[in-house]
């Protein structure tokens, strides 16, 4: 009995040291980390054909520590599919790892996870290639005959995807190191990270810390989730384990200043990193309003923040802090040392190639491509076809003749209406003669894009002030284009979502941080907007622009400033009227041929829900024209009020000055000509001449 009650009470005593004492609490917690998981999903594809496959791409940032990975893959089968015939094979980054039969469930989605060899993950960009060979015809006479691939498929849905286990690696002292943190894919998605400014700060603080937040989201790894801009307030900063605060030094807290290396900041500016715990903050501050915007353009450069290996920088008059300018190049070259492909059958590569937004493709835009392949093709079935934005543009038959090296040239139609971004796809089929008999051989044929291809783009601008051009006018060419927004006088943290909205979109589209944008409250004097590009953001009540521009907008308030009224495009109802966030891209009366966008609604809250049109690229393709309204429900109505103007012809010099081989015909013959008449004109003289002589 006495043995049994010591036992007991050692237990107890050992249960209150493990739960009281400091150092077991620590290893409890080390134990119970929970890790994190983060989910790529994989678009819906089809391999199609006895021989294809599929690409998808996921990211592994370097400060994971990757536990494990999968790819969860979700498909359905050809029911023609042999199964003892057919094979689908994995690979990571050109490696292959797993390969599996479909099964004999072809009537039903079949689920099958794998995992990935972490030995073959890599930091940033990682391609998982799914390849299949799907035989729907049972050769048992082994006669080779050509095969049939309609009935050969395998679908493969979109709940498909990769599936990463990981630890994150604590963030460093660097600043580099945490701005790598904050951009991070996970970090993003989870809502970690924030840029602040003081809650009762001015708005050139404002101004400084959106020149950071448009670079930012512009490297962001996680374009789908928007970094939110927020006044430094205790429930604002909780859960945000990664901060930027960007603010005068008056205008931070006692104790924030006694944490600074630097108290003289009249002529510059400190960027210094604080960090406490597991949170990490970094504080950009001056005494100067115009070196505090200089060091929010440096965060905004994210080659200079991944090259500070200190956790603080002094910003002066000689930092250099801009981007280098955006050019807009006629020529592009697709590769820098070319691209191989290999395998049998369909093959692709993508090359993606950046435009400004609102340049367009004009007339004379041509692609060189310069290629070469396998000789052991079947040429009778064996082409490559060329597509932009998937659409194609032309192809080529290829020949044993040019196997050595082959060119296609092609016009890029104009009539395609390409603006902005745009990929280019080499699609090569690669056939072999009596494939069926020669098995899947993983690098034979192949094919080769050399390095000497190129795209030569001619490009106009797109001047419409219509949404189908946005974010023009208030990026041009990259750049911000004078830009005014004003705000109410009282901003609530509704106008703060909407500034996060409206600037984490135009950062994905800014290349250049060298533009200019100014904050203002409605109380400006309409002098200062002269000739910018004015944003309005606000409802009837609190801001004098949308009520002194209420006649011009499409969506116009009633007469007690409470609602929207019907107008000739949509009819309102008077409550409805009341429950809607509009957005309106109107010709601005502050500058012949800029624009004036109002972001508004009755309350901050449908200001908020407008701003959201224009918060990411999913939801900008729902809206066009120059008008659209939305209501809490996610009905979004869009409408064009400005009149389609006629369709204005380029000059003729223009359209000729366009065409190189155009011009060298006009320059042969003006020679030709000139030619012909210093002949004619020593013809003359000679006869002259001889006229006298007689």
């Amino acid at each position: 009995m006495n043995r049994r009650t010591g036992i007991a009470v050692w237990a107890v005593v050992a249960l209150l040291a493990a739960l009281l004492l400091p150092g077991a609490g620590t290893r409890t917690a080390a134990a119970a980390e929970v890790q994190k998981t983060y989910e790529t999903p994989m678009t819906e594809t089809s391999l199609l054909g006895t021989s294809a496959y599929a690409q998808q791409f996921f990211q592994v940032p370097n400060y994971w520590k990757v536990e494990s990975a999968a790819f969860r893959l979700d498909y359905k089968v050809s029911q023609l599919t042999i199964n003892d015939s057919s094979t689908v094979t994995l690979k990571l980054n050109g490696k292959p790892f797993y390969t599996l039969r479909p099964g004999t469930d072809t009537n039903k989605k079949v689920t099958r996870t794998i995992g990935l060899p972490l030995e073959y993950l890599k930091s940033g960009v990682n391609e998982l290639t799914i390849e299949g060979v799907i035989q729907t015809k049972n050769n048992t006479d082994q006669i080779c005959t050509p095969t049939q691939d309609q009935g050969s498929w395998l679908q493969i849905f979109n709940s498909s995807g990769v599936d990463v286990k990981y630890g994150l690696k604590p963030v460093g002292a660097s600043i580099s190191d945490f701005s790598r943190h904050f951009i991070g894919l996970d970090t993003v998605q989870d809502g970690l990270a924030a840029v602040f400014v003081p809650e009762k700060g001015d708005l050139n603080e404002t101004e400084a810390a959106i020149y950071a937040l448009s670079g930012l989201t512009g490297v962001s790894e996680n374009t789908a989730h928007n970094i939110p801009l927020l006044p430094y307030r205790a429930d604002n900063v909780k859960n945000k384990p990664l901060g930027i605060l960007v603010g005068l030094t008056k205008n931070l807290s006692s104790d924030l200043r006694a944490k600074l290396n630097e108290t003289s900041l009249q002529d510059k500016a400190l960027i210094q990193l604080i960090q406490s715990g597991t949170s990490s903050l970094l504080v950009v501050t001056s005494d100067n309003e115009e070196m505090l915007k200089k060091a929010g353009r440096f965060i905004g450069n994210s080659a200079l923040m991944e090259q500070l290996q200190g956790s603080s920088k002094l910003v002066d008059e000689a930092t250099e802090v801009n981007t280098p300018v955006s050019s807009i190049s006629r020529y592009f070259p697709l590769t820098d040392s070319g691209d191989k492909l290999t395998g049998s059958s369909h093959r692709e590569k993508n090359y993606f190639i950046t435009l400004p937004s609102n340049r367009s493709i004009a007339e004379a835009s041509k692609l060189s491509l310069d290629f070469r392949y396998a000789t052991n093709l079947d040429f009778d079935r064996s082409m490559i076809t060329v597509l932009v934005n998937n659409v194609p543009i032309g192809s080529k038959k290829l020949t044993a003749e040019r196997a050595g090296g082959d060119n296609l040239e092609l016009t890029i139609p104009k009539n395609l209406g390409i603006s902005g971004n745009f990929t280019i796809t080499t699609a090569f089929d690669l056939e072999l003669k009596n494939a069926i008999c020669t098995g899947n051989q993983d690098q034979m044929p192949w094919a080769f894009v050399s390095k000497d291809s190129v795209l030569q783009l001619n490009t106009k601008d797109r001047t419409d002030m219509l949404f189908n051009n946005y974010p023009y006018p208030f990026l041009r060419d990259g750049s911000f284009n004078r830009v005014a927004v004003v705000l109410p006088k009282t901003r609530d943290d509704y106008t703060y979502a909407a500034l996060s909205n409206l600037f984490n979109l135009m950062g994905q589209f800014a290349t250049s941080n060298t533009g200019e944008i100014r904050f203002y409250t409605d109380e400006v004097a309409e002098s200062e907007l002269k000739d910018r590009q004015v944003i309005a953001i606000g409802s009837y009540a609190d801001n004098r622009y949308i009520r002194d521009n209420n006649d011009k907008l499409y969506f116009q308030y009633d007469e007690k400033g409470q609602g929207f009224q019907s107008n000739e495009k949509v009819s309102i109802e008077e409550g409805y009227g009341r429950r809607i966030g509009t957005l309106q891209l109107i010709d601005s009366h502050y500058g012949k041929g800029h624009g004036f966008l109002a972001i508004t609604g009755s309350s901050s809250e449908y200001v908020y829900l407008a701003s959201k049109l224009v918060g990411n690229s999913a939801n900008l393709y729902k809206i066009f024209g120059d008008g659209a309204m939305v209501d809490k429900n996610g009905q979004v109505n869009a409408f064009r009020f400005k009149k389609v103007a006629e369709s204005e012809e380029p000059a003729a010099l223009t359209q000729v000055l366009d065409r190189s081989d155009v011009v060298s015909f006009i320059v042969v013959i003006m020679l030709v000509l000139v030619l012909v008449l210093v002949s004619l004109v020593l013809l003359v003289r000679k006869h002259r001449k001889k006229r006298r002589r007689r």
